[in-house]
């Protein structure tokens, strides 16, 4: 079975992650409390993470510019 050195570990796929998951509990207190406007703010939102950890990936923070073949560092 081939092992994964490395499944999304960046700054990207984190700052992505976060501004998402702030969103989903946007999105859910909005649920909650019915107000439309607080739903549309948490959802554009999401957009905004997504798009964020796009740009930053190609920015060079994700994990395409990483050398994954070497050994690990131990210190």
């Amino acid at each position: 079975m081939d092992e994964h050195e490395d499944h999304g570990h960046s700054v990207a796929a984190w700052t992505a992650v976060i501004i998402i998951i702030v969103a989903a509990a946007i999105m859910a207190v909005a649920v909650a409390f019915p107000n439309p406007w607080l739903f549309v703010g948490g959802a554009v939102l999401a957009v905004v993470g997504a798009i964020a950890g796009k740009v930053l990936s190609m920015a060079g923070y994700g994990t395409a510019g990483r050398d994954v073949d070497r050994e690990p560092s131990i210190r």
